[in-house]
């Protein structure tokens, strides 16, 4: 069943919000692989473009972050959702943000996710997200070897993107 979340900008008091709702994540997903020595910071990369939350309820249950990739790219990063929440099409709601937003920038957008995310690889793969390849991994001990490299699909890969907002006048930079 969906849930229909406002997705909006994150601000500063979100934070700690999102911070235990990451650890929540790490929990009971395993995501981030790796806890990050400063979970504040890592929310916040120094490449980031913007990060935003998804609030349903009047609480957080999301977060993505988006990143330079490159001179005409962006990544998809620190897509997470509140593990009570998982299912309810929130993942995709966060994810179809991203894709209008490099989309408003004019830019290709990418992201990369260890072999391990069953879950998350599933969730692109139904959006029409293209793997681009695989690169093996030494950093995430047993808990995965490899990461898959994705792309957003384009109007000539039958993206769902482009026809929408066509509509609603967004440019989708193909």
């Amino acid at each position: 069943m969906g849930c229909v979340a406002e997705i909006r900008v994150r601000v500063d008091g979100d934070l700690g919000v999102c911070v235990e709702l990451l650890r929540d994540v790490h929990e009971v997903a395993g995501y981030p692989v790796n806890w990050p020595a400063d979970a504040r910071k890592w929310l916040t990369p120094e490449d980031g473009l913007g990060c935003w939350v998804a609030v349903s309820d009047g609480r957080v249950v999301g977060h993505v972050a988006l990143t330079v990739n490159g001179a005409d790219g962006v990544s998809v990063e620190r897509l997470f959702v509140d593990p009570k929440a998982t299912r309810a099409g929130i993942g995709r709601q966060l994810l179809d943000h991203s894709v209008k937003t490099a989309a408003e920038l004019d830019r290709k957008l990418s992201l990369e996710v260890v072999a391990n995310r069953g879950a998350a690889e599933r969730l692109y793969r139904r959006a029409g997200w293209l793997e681009t390849g695989r690169t093996p991994i030494d950093w995430a001990g047993d808990q995965a070897s490899e990461l898959i490299h994705f792309e957003a699909p384009t109007e000539r890969q039958g993206s769902p993107y482009p026809t929408k907002w066509a509509e609603d006048g967004i440019r989708t930079g193909q």
